[in-house]
């Protein structure tokens, strides 16, 4: 359907900028004058790009920042409309500006929130409309969206903490090679005038560095360029199914990190089929969104068993007891959930376990990674000086 770009003065005199959808222009500026503005200009224009899920003033941050401010207007007992006017007048992003104007002309056309979020799936993904669904379908979609911005800033946390987390060991790593780098390139050469005369009576450890720093200095740019284009390849190889597939087994099989990866995405399952069945969605709709939230494609196919065993009555916990790199506890807890009758409350409780294991985790991880990285560095380096000196001891020996 086209677009077309807006400048008009609304009800408030203020001058407003967005974008709207119809077929024809003259259906644009009936929309637009319905809503009370008085238009300066109306254009043809490209579809908005934050509406087909591409642009950058939807990402992750700025739906939750738009979750919270809406939340907060529905609390305090604005209607749906009004709300999203307000968060129009406050919005600082044009494109989130527009994708709010595009939310608010669905609403005032009769459609539901959840219908008027459907175009923009790919920015706000099915389980944030479907829990919008289940809030209005319930008539509390206020205490829904709530519970939506919790789910939300959880994850926002979980993520934030294991991102904060592996900055130090990243740099470190990186300081740890350019400095290796430098000194093999540029500082071990300086010595190669002393030991010109050496040949073969040079220890084996000396001529390995003189080499290893000699090969640097003359195709240091040809490795950087194998590199990139070893980084390019495994960048697009990484992007096949099958190069997903063989990222994600090998990830599991890592020492710690393996069972941090699984926790981590088992917790974003659970949360997510939690919150949605405790909002009165169906457990088979939400298993396969949750399922789709599962990063990991050997998990996510461990528990694509789910979909169909309930499809067929089956029971949660007997098709997990059956799925590969399932946990005993993940079994356990589903199956106390469904004897209970709470398996929302389970699952979530299972991701606040897993969430706490996931942070622990990360933190042992690292705990081993730092030290090792400072003995990495500390070590080449100590190779380096230690062939330079056993040179220079061999070249005064041959003097004397």
């Amino acid at each position: 359907m086209p677009n077309f770009n807006y400048k008009a003065i609304g009800a408030n005199g203020k001058t407003v900028q967005g974008s709207v959808t119809a077929d024809r222009k003259e259906l644009a500026s009936r929309q637009l004058r319905a809503q009370g503005l008085t238009l300066l200009d109306l254009q043809p224009g490209k579809a908005v790009a934050v509406a087909a899920g591409g642009g950058k003033a939807a990402g992750k941050d700025q739906v939750l920042s738009l979750t919270r401010e809406l939340t907060v207007l529905l609390r305090a007992g604005l209607p749906i409309d009004r709300a999203l006017k307000v968060m129009i007048d406050m919005a600082a992003e044009p494109k989130l500006a527009a994708l709010l104007d595009e939310l608010l002309t669905g609403v005032k056309g009769g459609k539901g929130l959840s219908q008027s979020l459907q175009p923009h799936q790919k920015v706000f993904g099915n389980f944030y409309i479907n829990m919008v669904r289940s809030g209005e379908a319930s008539g509390h979609l206020a205490q829904v969206l709530g519970r939506l911005l919790e789910y939300l800033e959880r994850s926002k946390e979980v993520r934030s903490s294991v991102i904060s987390a592996l900055i130090y060991p990243s740099i470190l790593l990186t300081v740890a090679v350019l400095s290796i780098a430098v000194i093999l390139g540029f500082v071990v050469p300086q010595f190669e005038a002393l030991f010109a005369d050496m040949g073969d009576s040079l220890p084996v450890l000396t001529r390995m560095v003189i080499a290893a720093g000699d090969a640097i200095a003359d195709w240091g740019w040809l490795m950087l360029l194998i590199i990139a284009g070893i980084g390019w390849f495994l960048k697009n190889w990484l992007a096949t199914p099958e190069g997903q597939a063989k990222r994600d087994s090998w990830l599991l099989k890592l020492p710690i990190l393996g069972d941090v990866v699984f926790k981590y995405e088992i917790a974003k399952f659970a949360r997510t089929v939690g919150t949605l069945v405790g909002n009165g969605v169906s457990l088979l709709q939400a298993i396969t969104i949750g399922t789709g939230t599962v990063d990991n494609t050997v998990i996510r196919d461990a528990l694509s068993v789910l979909e169909p065993a309930v499809k067929r009555g089956q029971r949660m916990s007997h098709a997990l007891d059956e799925a590969s790199f399932v946990s005993p506890l993940v079994i356990q807890m589903v199956r106390v959930g469904e004897e209970s009758g709470s398996i929302d409350q389970m699952l979530i409780e299972l991701a606040e376990v897993y969430d706490g294991e996931v942070e622990a985790g990360v933190k042992r991880a690292l705990a081993m990674l730092e030290p090792a990285l400072i003995l990495f560095m500390g070590g080449a380096i100590a190779v380096i000086i230690i062939a330079i000196l056993s040179g220079i001891l061999s070249v005064n020996d041959m003097a004397f």
